[in-house]
């Protein structure tokens, strides 16, 4: 008799503590969610901000190519470089938010190596073009602060992630 009724109020506490209809009772056990709210927020805000920028650049690529005496090859070499830039951002991006969401060590690292080409690229464009305009320092400094702090964000979330696991 004393069994089933505490059955039943283990039962209602289940109940009790499912808030929402998609949670479900594997994460009121023993599981615990690692991903980083704070590097989601980051990667969906430095998603629009690198979209703006992208667009930004492009419009400034063709201002410097038609007012300014800009070398037709480093043209050509800036233009190819910020489309691996593109390439390599949203590479990162996605890996990064996917393996933060899916608490996967591997996407999480592969996400944070990334960094560093796209980090070396905003550099480039920041310090090493022919030209470089007042709003191009502004933008990729802006850039460059999104990447320290997604830098330093994933690799607590890879930390985390890896320190978990059990094999």
């Amino acid at each position: 008799m004393r069994s089933d009724l505490c059955d039943k109020i283990a039962q209602k506490k289940k109940t009790r503590l499912k808030l929402f209809p998609w949670q479900s009772n594997m994460a009121l056990g023993n599981q615990q969610i690692l991903s980083s709210a704070p590097l989601q927020i980051l990667l969906y805000l430095n998603k629009w901000y690198f979209t703006s920028f992208y667009l930004a650049e492009v419009l400034m690529f063709i201002y410097k190519g038609v007012l300014l005496p800009y070398p037709t090859d480093n043209l050509v070499l800036d233009v190819v470089l910020l489309l691996l830039f593109l390439a390599l951002e949203t590479l990162r991006i996605f890996y990064g938010e996917k393996g933060n969401l899916c608490e996967r060590p591997l996407s999480s690292c592969v996400s944070v190596l990334v960094l560093f080409p796209c980090a070396a690229l905003s550099v480039y464009f920041l310090l090493l073009q022919t030209f470089v305009l007042r709003l191009e320092v502004i933008l990729n400094s802006i850039l460059l602060c999104f990447y320290g702090a997604e830098f330093v964000l994933g690799v607590i979330a890879l930390a985390t992630f890896t320190r978990s696991r059990v094999y």
